[in-house]
Order: structure tokens, then C-alpha cells, then sequence
């Protein structure tokens, strides 16, 4: 496949999104730690972060680290319109544009040097256009691949631009920390950190052959490849989701078998109900779970048939679900989602006789067409009655 010589492909990132937002709609809270959320921290100000204060942590340590931090409740329909008119900012500097999420976005400038000056210049164009048409910074980073502009935006972070030129790609890579290599989280960095691997230049040193005995064939080789910069992907328009997920942080608890059930239907609610506007079907049904100790584990079962139907996801996941109880009680669950995968159209699955639509088929149209006049609060299920059934954050176009 072939990559342009020129670094032509930009990763935009905004930059602490949501705090953004509210710092923008609030000048009392410009150059103040901010913290969107409460039992749990959905984004933090700079300023926040400066104090130790991450995505995801919870509220309670989240103030303990930083006393004089401002929360404030998420706001999310302000959100989706502030990455709406971003993402306009975008598809008005190349029509080339691959959304990543709702605040980040991969785009190739490679065929406007004519018409729009070379790439460094139409990334400055951009940040200064996004700053005036939304009121909000990002940070862009520019480089021959997708991957080496993602990790370019990350050094350049906070409000920063970065270029890597081709000449000087493994000389701004190799010094850098092993986790700023996709797919190094924190299980593969302290492995490797094990093996006294600590930069992406010790990972590029070593043959791909001890790499995949270390890791696994399929990370061994990505991270190898990654390592030298050999990332052949262009940025495609379009590309549809390959999964469909919602996620819930539910705090240490302790939590009974009831109340986790009640989350896993909220989530199964939810997706199967993306998936239905979507007119998509999937086969892999996928649990995660985090533990009280920040441990993960995934868990996964293939369907029959392709579905949509939440009740055929539903019972999948409360399986994956019963199969984890011993876990669960033995550490503690503090995040519950779910996904399903191996996503194609609906229209392409193939009907199975009896051709009439099912009971089960029946129901989930009947309560998508309330659920889109009327709310989700219109009808729900009687063990979701009286819960929290958490946000739902703004997503882009499954």
C-alpha cells in the first residue's frame, strides 16, 4: 500500500474536551482545575490534570489530589454540538476526514499543496479556525502516518502543533516511552519494562522473532512494525464502526448480583438499541470488566446467527456475566461493558425460516419507535425502575 513521502496526514485532538467546553462557556472557570463529573472523573482541566487528576478516577480521590478543583455535571448535548461544529471545521479544510471519536480525527491534506499550501500550513490554518469558529484548542500533529501523527498530537499536547518530517521519523520516535505505542497498555508496559524494554528505539532493536515469543504473535508483530514506523493505513472516509459498545463505571460498591444485572440490562438496552438505528447485526458478543485492584479481564461468545435482538444479547451477556461471579467476588467490579462485534448490515444477513418476524423482533421495533418519540424514560423495564441508568455520552455516527 502506498505512503506518501511527505508528511501529509494530520491527527487533530482537542484538548481536555469536555473541561474545554465548560471553560469556554464559563470564563470564571478559565485557569482553574476543572472536573466534568461526580462519583466519577468524565474529563479534567489541564489545570486538574496538573494535580494528579485522570479520566475515570473517581470523585472522591480526585478531590483528595486536587481540594480546589470546580466540578461541574456534564453537559452532554453541549458536547455533541461543539464536536459537530468541529468536525464541519474539518470536512471544510479536506474532505478527507476519519473520525476516531467525537474529539479526534485523522486527516489527509497530501492533494491540497496547490490549492492550500503545504500541510504545516493548512494544520495552522486549523487550529486557528477551530479556536475561532468553536472556541475551543487543539492540538495537530502532522506525519507521513496515522500513527506517527497520533503520537505527534500526544507529545504536542496541551494546544500544540507538531510536525515529524520524513527524514527525522526514528530520531523523534526511538527516545520516546514504550507506552506511546498503540497497544502498550499498562499489562505490556510493565512486561516489557520486566525485560528491561523501556523506549520504542529497545522495542525497534529487538527481532520481531523475540517480540511475538514475548508477546503474542499478533502484538509482537504490530508492535515491531509500529517500532520502525511501518504503518501503511490511509485515512479512510466513512468506515464504519466494527463494534458497537456502551461502558459503566459503577464506583467500589459492594454490589449484589441484582444490581449488577440491572446495569448489564441498562447496557444491553442501549446497544442493542444503537445497533437497531445503525441497521447493523453482529455475532460476538464481548464483556469487560475492571476490578476494585484496576485489573481488566475481556470475555467473549459468537452467536449462532447475526442479531440485533436484545434478548438474544442480553442472555449472552448474563452467561459471560455468571461465568465471571467468582472473579467478581473475589476482587471487586468497579466497570462493566459491553460490545458486540463481527458488525455487518442488516440487510445483507440471510432470513432463517419461519420468515415471520419473531415475538422478540416485535417488541424491540415497538420499543424503539416509544424509546425515539417519547424517551427512554417513557417505558423501561421494571428492574431498571428507580436506577441511575448513567450517561450516555455523544458518539459519532455508528
Amino acid at each position: 500500500m502506498f505512503v506518501s513521502g511527505e508528511a501529509s496526514i494530520l491527527h487533530a485532538d482537542l484538548d481536555a474536551f469536555y473541561a474545554s467546553v465548560e471553560q469556554r462557556d464559563d470564563p470564571r472557570l478559565r485557569g482553574r482545575p476543572v472536573i466534568v463529573g461526580g462519583g466519577v472523573v468524565l474529563a479534567a482541566s489541564y489545570e486538574a490534570k496538573a494535580c494528579g487528576v485522570a479520566t475515570a478516577m473517581g470523585g472522591r480521590q480526585a478531590l483528595a489530589l486536587c481540594p480546589h478543583a470546580v466540578v461541574v455535571p456534564p453537559r452532554m448535548s453541549v458536547y455533541s454540538a461543539a464536536s459537530k461544529a468541529v468536525f464541519e471545521v474539518f470536512r471544510d479544510t479536506t474532505p478527507l476526514v476519519e473520525g476516531i471519536s467525537i474529539d479526534e480525527a485523522f486527516l489527509d491534506v497530501g492533494g491540497l499543496r496547490r490549492i492550500a499550501g503545504p500541510p504545516v500550513d493548512i494544520a495552522v490554518r486549523l487550529r486557528r479556525e477551530v479556536r475561532e469558529r468553536v472556541g475551543l484548542p487543539i492540538t495537530v500533529g502532522v506525519a507521513r502516518t496515522k500513527f506517527l501523527a497520533k503520537v505527534a498530537s500526544g507529545v504536542a499536547k496541551p494546544d500544540g502543533l507538531l510536525v515529524v518530517p520524513p527524514d527525522g521519523e526514528l530520531a523523534f520516535l526511538h527516545p520516546l516511552a514504550v507506552e506511546r505505542l498503540w497497544g502498550v497498555g499498562r499489562v505490556t508496559a510493565a512486561k516489557l519494562h520486566e525485560y528491561g524494554i523501556s523506549s520504542v528505539g529497545e522495542v525497534a532493536a529487538l527481532p520481531e522473532s523475540v517480540l511475538v515469543s514475548t508477546l503474542g504473535r499478533a502484538l509482537g508483530r504490530h508492535l515491531h512494525a509500529l517500532a520502525q514506523n511501518r504503518d501503511p493505513r490511509p485515512v479512510v472516509v466513512g468506515r464504519r464502526r466494527g463494534s458497537i459498545g456502551s461502558q459503566r463505571a459503577i464506583g467500589r460498591g459492594p454490589h449484589t448480583p441484582e444490581g449488577l444485572d440491572a446495569v448489564v440490562v441498562g447496557l444491553a438496552d442501549r446497544v442493542t438499541n444503537r445497533m437497531r438505528k445503525a441497521h447493523r447485526v453482529g455475532r460476538t458478543v464481548v464483556l469487560r470488566l475492571r476490578f476494585a485492584d484496576f485489573s481488566r479481564i475481556s470475555r467473549s461468545h459468537t452467536l449462532p446467527e447475526p442479531t440485533s435482538g436484545t434478548a438474544e444479547v442480553l442472555a449472552a451477556v448474563r452467561a459471560l456475566v455468571a461465568r465471571a461471579q467468582p472473579l467478581i467476588r473475589e476482587r471487586g467490579c468497579t466497570l462493566i461493558g459491553i460490545a458486540v462485534a463481527d458488525l455487518r448490515d442488516d440487510a445483507t444477513v440471510q432470513l432463517e425460516l419461519p420468515f415471520d418476524e419473531g415475538d422478540a423482533d416485535a417488541l424491540d421495533t415497538t420499543l424503539d419507535e416509544v424509546h425515539r418519540r417519547f424517551g427512554h424514560s417513557a417505558v423501561t423495564r421494571a428492574v431498571l425502575l428507580g436506577r441511575d441508568r448513567g450517561l450516555e455520552v455523544p458518539l459519532l455516527p455508528d
